[in-house]
């Protein structure tokens, strides 16, 4: 169980996810995409891969600041890419089943994914869509930025602050602290241990729910 306990002292209006790592498990479709772009753009795949979780594929490409790249274009051919291949996407344990016992308008999730690719991974993994959800097309600056946050809060009539945010990527995690909310950090694809203050989470069997009369979120260890 989390260390850092305040997540289960306070009441939240809403808890909004992170989806690649977070409620499912992406990594092995994105890494076999992206190591084959890697290798035919010259880019050293084991440096590079550590750095495209979490982001937006067109924040990815520009970062490696290629000459004579179209960025937009790689984007794109990225994202049909991962459309097309779902093979061992998985839900992280128990994520449905936790999603499925929020109430509809108490959740949302943020991701850094373009929505089609969002949908058709959530589809794969079994993962419930939820009535917000903020993809790459809806914010001008991916995660580490914080907007991404702030609107989903904002479509659930919230601020930041009043939210508990489920992440595990460094820039999804940087953002969460951006938009000054409270913070859940899920270990589950995590290869080696996270130092953190935040509260972390192995298993979404871990915890459940309650909602008081207001209709306020009371996170609960089992």
């Amino acid at each position: 169980m989390p260390a850092h306990t305040c997540v289960f002292e306070r009441a939240f209006g809403a808890f909004l996810f992170d989806m690649d790592g977070t409620v499912l498990n992406s990594i092995a479709a994105a890494e076999r995409i992206w190591s084959a772009w890697a290798v035919r753009h010259g880019v050293d795949v084991d440096t590079f891969l550590p750095t495209i979780h979490g982001a937006r594929a067109i924040d990815t490409v520009n970062r490696l600041n290629l000459p004579g790249v179209d960025a937009e274009a790689q984007a794109a051919f990225i994202t049909e890419a991962e459309i097309e291949d779902v093979e061992g996407i998985v839900e992280i344990p128990g994520a449905a089943a936790f999603l499925n016992s929020l109430p509809a308008d108490r959740w949302a999730m943020v991701t850094s994914a373009p929505r089609d690719l969002a949908l058709r991974r959530m589809a794969a993994a079994g993962i419930p869509e939820p009535a917000v959800m903020i993809t790459a097309e809806d914010v001008k600056a991916g995660k580490p930025d914080p907007a991404g946050y702030i609107l989903a809060a904002r479509r659930l009539g919230l601020e930041p602050r009043d939210c508990l945010i489920f992440e595990d990527a460094t820039v999804g995690i940087q953002a969460a602290e951006a938009a000054g909310a409270a913070l859940m950090i899920i270990t589950t694809t995590h290869q080696h241990p996270l130092q953190t203050s935040h509260a972390t989470l192995a298993s979404y069997a871990d915890i459940s729910v309650k909602i008081d009369n207001d209709g306020k979120l009371h996170l609960q260890p089992n």
